[in-house]
Parts: structure tokens; C-alpha cells; sequence
């Protein structure tokens, strides 16, 4: 069955691509994306609109406007849409994998995210909608647009809850140790419930109110900035902190933050642990595999910022991820490296809690937390615009653009999350559960299915190469889904929570 004239309509406003313009940033996947593009699109099929309505003129949508964000605002925000939290684990998934194979490991990842986002955007130049959704119901109805549309909402929504959950559980950590205070103080600016709806009123909403996404170019610009400061904390530590690590002298005031080190007191002699390896196989290494297969999660918001893009074209947009996707995979693996180093088998899931073991009164260790918060801070809102842009679709696809249900869903969607992370923090397990569902669905087994059934069997039958590695690729996700989801119960049914890892 054809999809309706109503939801083909929608489709962005966009400039005719240069057809000379197919360079990639990655030299690697040359073969790769090469062997996937012998599909060749008419000149403007990318722009081109479907079927006008009975008066002759389309319909205006939520998402029509003119691209006119910049290349460096769209690298700013995709690049900040994949980093995440997940850099303080890195360290301690290099200890688990050593050096060697954590960047076996991160390249391969890295490569594949790439490729994973030129089927989205080589998908959505062959039937020009720049939508997720929108791909979702052009391959298989509206069950493919409801399914894509609940995994982005669940995924961003869990992604959000860790956010926030990390500012109500660290920043009164952080003021706690800049202003020396009692432990159990009771004032307000030590509450990490007051200060999660705070942050959530003075700095999210506001930003999240923003008509387009390539207006947090500069926020977006701005939080990079603040990890970058963290990347370089890390590389200068190493060279500040000798193995093996002195154990920090705790008072009275600190001592909910000290590290108790007795257990290792028959250790204080010994440098076997000080050594960094470049392999190393343990009980852990099998549950760093899920964790690095999402360390580049932002498919969500490829679209989103495709559409936005100034002057797009599928190489444009193509180069905007592999440039974001290269310049955080440096620093991921500087950070993991370095941090390894400081720290090698005793460094912590959490890095930053690590540091905390020599001095949790470090000045610049403080800087770098406050860093690190307002940098996840200001990464809540370019997560939230993909979820109100599925729930746009899902809910009311042929509705223009709307500023009271535009403000009204963020503000819902915002209030949520808040009452999750203040009332049942347990259920961000929950989370990883979907997590785990959702992430290799957007990022490996969508895009290879949409591009399978997308892509006319005429130009690409089922038994060319392209097909055939998409589906090998849609194979892969089903396998990270199994795997991360078998160590999130065996977790569960062991008691531990190593495996529930969040982006």
C-alpha cells in the first residue's frame, strides 16, 4: 500500500546540491560508502517536493524552513549530540580491554557510525524527507514511523534522566567542596532536588525553547569547549600524580569524600599495578563491547540538523558527521589514554571519582567537574528537540508550525524528566533496558532496513554488494541488542551495575 499524499508532503526546504561535491572526511571508508552509492540520484531528486495539494501549492509543515545553519554550527551541535557522559568510563574500559585493543575496538566503532549515518542520509536524498520518521513510514507505513518515533522519544527521554540525574547527584557535591560545608548541611543550594529543577527552569528551558536546532550552535560550541578543558585536566594529571597512588589524609569535613585505601596497605610497596598494558582480557571486557557500540549515539539528530544545514547536499551533511564523529574520537581515546595512565588498573567506572581519591579538594579537579556538568547541561537540549520532533510527527504530522504546542511539549517533557530523576531514580535500570532496545536500533538496525527497502530493487537488488552489507550491518545491531541486554539481566540477577552504561 502507497503512503498517503498526507504524510509525503512533508518535506523541508532545500538548496539544489552540487553534484561535483562527494568528498568524505574518512579516507577509510572510501571502499565502503563507495560500494553503497552506485545508486545515482537525479540532479535535485534531494529537493524535490511531492505531489502539491488540490489548490496546487504544499502544504505548510512544522519543519518548513529554510536550511541556514552554518557548516561549523552543524559540526558544533552534532558534536555535542554524541558526547556524552560516557567519556568518564572510558578510562576505566581501557584498563579492561588495554590500550591496544580499546582502539581496535573504538576505530572499528567509529567507522561504523559513519557508515551507519551515510544510509541515513544517502536514504533520505533518494525520496528527499530529511525526517526519521518520515523514513520509518517510506519503508514500511505508519508502523515504521510509530516505531522510529518511540524508540528516539524513549532513547533521548532515557538519555535526558541520566543527564539531570548526574547534575542532581554531582552539583552539590561540587558546591559542597568549594565551600568546605558540613555533610548534612540542610540548605537548599546542597539539595540536589532544588537545584536539578533550577538548572532545569534557568538554563534547559530556555535554550530548549529555541525555534531551531542551529541556534545552540554557540551553546553547543561552548560545551565542547568545557570537555575540551577536561580532556586537557586529564593529560596534565598524568604528569602531576605518581603510581602508586598516596593515600589522601581525610578530616572531619572531607570525609564523606575520602577514599579508604587500607584494603590496600599490603600494596604500598608494590608497582605491579602501575603497569599499563596494551591487551588485557578480564571478567569485565565483554562488558566494555556494548558500552563502546554507543559511544557515538547521535543518529537522532542527524536529520533534525540535515534539515537545517545551509546549502545542503548528502556530502555536506556527510562530511559534518565524519568531521563530529573524527574530532570525538580523539578525544575519547586521548581521554581514556591518559586517564588510564594516571590511574591504570585502579582507576574507577567514573573517572572523575577517581581524582577524588588524592585530593577531593583539588581546585582544578573542581573546575573540571563544573566543566563536565555544565557541558552534559547544555547537551539536554539538543536532545530534546528530536524527541518533540517525533512526538510532532507522531502526533500531529500536517500541523504547522505552533509556538504554544511548541513551548507546551518541552515544558511537558521537561517537567517528566524532573519528577523521574527526583522521585524514582531507580528507573533509570529501567532506562538502560531501553537503551539497550533503542540505541542499536537508531543507530545499526533502522538505517540498514530504511536503506534496504528504500533504495528501488531495480538500481539495487538484494544480492548487491550495498544491500548485502546493509543487511550484515542490520545483523550486527541485533547482536549488540542481544548481548547489551543479556548483561543488563545478568547484572540485575548478580546485583552489580556494570553494564548499564549511559551515553
Amino acid at each position: 500500500m502507497e503512503p498517503t499524499q498526507t504524510e509525503m508532503s512533508l518535506t523541508p526546504n532545500g538548496r539544489t546540491h552540487d553534484p561535483g561535491e562527494e568528498a568524505l572526511a574518512f579516507p577509510v571508508l572510501e571502499f565502503i560508502l563507495n560500494s553503497t552509492c552506485r545508486y545515482d540520484d537525479p540532479e535535485g531528486q534531494e529537493d524535490e517536493e511531492f505531489l502539491p495539494n488540490a489548490e496546487g501549492k504544499k502544504p505548510v509543515r512544522f519543519t518548513d524552513f529554510e536550511g541556514k545553519t552554518s557548516f561549523g554550527m552543524s559540526v558544533f551541535n552534532l558534536g555535542n549530540a554524541i558526547m556524552g557522559s560516557g567519556i568518564l568510563g572510558l578510562a576505566y574500559a581501557m584498563s579492561n580491554t588495554g590500550i591496544i585493543f580499546f582502539w581496535f575496538l573504538l576505530t572499528s566503532v567509529a567507522l561504523l557510525s559513519c557508515y551507519s549515518i551515510h544510509l541515513l542520509v544517502k536514504c533520505a536524498g533518494i525520496v528527499g524527507i530529511r525526517a526519521y520518521e518520515q523514513l520509518g513510514f517510506r519503508a514500511f507505513g505508519t508502523p515504521g514511523k510509530m516505531a522510529t518515533g518511540i524508540a528516539i522519544t524513549l532513547q533521548n527521554i532515557g538519555s535526558m534522566s541520566s543527564y539531570l540525574y548526574i547534575v542532581k547527584s554531582e552539583l552539590p557535591l561540587v558546591i559542597q567542596a568549594f565551600l568546605k560545608a558540613e555533610a548534612n548541611s540542610d540548605v537548599w543550594y546542597l539539595n540536589g532536588n532544588y537545584l536539578v529543577i533550577l538548572v532545569s527552569a534557568t538554563i534547559i528551558l530556555p535554550l530548549a525553547l529555541m525555534k531551531q536546532l542551529g541556534y545552540l550552535g554557540y551553546t553547543s560550541g561552548f560545551s565542547l569547549s568545557c570537555m575540551v578543558f577536561f580532556l586537557c585536566a586529564v593529560i596534565y594529571k598524568k604528569f602531576q600524580i605518581d603510581c602508586p597512588l598516596k593515600e589522601y589524609s581525610a578530616n572531619s569535613t572531607a570525609s564523606h569524600l575520602s577514599f579508604n585505601l587500607s584494603s590496600h596497605d599490603h600494596e604500598k610497596n608494590d608497582d605491579s599495578h602501575c603497569s599499563a598494558y596494551m591487551f588485557t582480557m578480564n571478567s569485565q571486557t565483554a562488558y566494555t563491547i556494548p558500552i563502546l557500540a554507543f559511544a557515538f549515539v547521535c543518529h537522532p539528530e542527524v536529520l533534525p540538523i540535515y534539515t537545517e544545514l545551509r546549502n545542503p547536499s548528502k556530502a555536506r551533511m556527510q562530511k559534518v558527521s565524519n568531521i563530529s564523529i573524527f574530532v570525538m574520537y580523539i578525544m575519547y581515546f586521548l581521554a581514556a589514554l591518559f586517564g588510564y595512565l594516571t590511574f591504570k588498573d585502579k582507576v574507577e567506572a567514573e573517572l572523575l571519582h577517581t581524582y577524588s581519591r588524592i585530593d577531593p579538594y583539588d581546585t582544578l579537579i573542581l573546575c573540571v567537574r563544573v566543566a563536565v556538568l555544565t557541558a552534559v547541561t547544555l547537551t539536554v537540549p539538543i536532545v530534546l528537540f528530536p524527541v518533540r520532533r517525533a512526538i510532532q510527527h507522531m502526533l500531529f504530522p500536517t500541523k504547522a508550525f505552533n509556538w504554544l504546542r511548541h513551548i507546551a511539549i518541552a515544558i511537558v517533557l521537561l517537567s517528566f524528566i524532573n519528577v523521574l530523576v527526583i522521585f524514582a531514580p531507580n528507573i533509570l535500570g529501567i532506562f538502560g533496558i531501553i537503551g539497550a532496545t533503542s540505541a542499536p536500533c537508531l543507530i545499526f538496525i533502522f538505517p540498514a532496513i530504511f536503506y534496504i527497502r528504500i533504495v528501488p530493487k531495480d538500481k539495487e537488488p538484494m544480492s548487491s554488494t550495498p544491500k548485502i552489507l546493509a543487511a550484515c550491518f542490520a545483523a550486527l545491531g541485533i547482536s549488540f541488542m542481544v548481548m547489551s541486554l543479556s548483561f543488563i539481566i545478568i547484572d540485575w540477577t548478580m546485583g552489580d551495575g556494570l553494564a548499564v552504561g549511559g551515553h
